[in-house]
């Protein structure tokens, strides 16, 4: 019988593989980026940010395909990111890791901790993994908020498309509309609320 590690422990290895996985404790919620185990512990709005997305997500998704938030994604050995928000086919939703192929967007939500992983290993990551579309939202700078749209060129990588704050309509994959200025008033309006306690 193999006893789970304690959580200080957890920090000591290195080089996580999916094979290490299994040693975790019950219910703790990680990611594995790049053989690094990380512990995501998010705030309040990143949770409401990160529904709200999944929910503007839903209304055109094309059939048997479903918005989803926090749900973890099957890639190899050394990455089982777990997107904010992912658009994945309905055959998986009783499954846990998902299949990388099963992924037709996937959507990350900044926090303070998170802007390199999700700016850059993330966007190397989910490229070499054949997911069409990349999208990032960071409520995290001054002003409003900012959302960055990747989309996998011909060559296998990704290209910026778009870096807005304003409200965004696409058609790729599918059609949606993201009201970012709505999502920047419901931050500030939290914010305000924090300032007054």
């Amino acid at each position: 019988m193999t006893m789970a590690p304690h959580l200080p422990d957890l920090f000591k290895k290195q080089d996580w593989t999916t094979d290490d996985l299994d040693s975790l404790p019950e219910g703790l919620r990680y990611e594995l980026i790049d053989g690094r185990l990380i512990l995501p512990s998010p705030t309040g709005f990143h949770q409401i940010l990160s529904a709200k997305l999944a929910l503007a997500l839903e209304p055109n998704c094309p059939t048997g395909y479903v918005s989803v938030p926090d749900l973890s994604l099957e890639i190899d050995r050394r990455n089982e990111p777990r997107p904010d928000v992912v658009v994945v086919h309905e055959r998986y939703m009783f499954r846990t890791p998902v299949p990388i192929d099963g992924a037709l967007l996937v959507m990350e939500v900044v926090s303070p901790t998170s802007h390199f992983r999700d700016m850059n290993a993330k966007v190397e990551i989910y490229a070499a993994a054949g997911v069409s579309s990349y999208w990032v939202v960071d409520p995290t700078v001054d002003g409003d908020m900012l959302m960055t749209v990747f989309e996998r060129n011909e060559a296998g990588q990704y290209e910026r498309v778009a870096g807005t704050s304003k409200v965004f309509s696409t058609d790729v994959p599918y059609p949606i509309t993201i009201d970012l200025p709505a999502l920047t008033a419901l931050r500030d309006k939290y914010l305000a609320a924090r300032e007054d306690a």
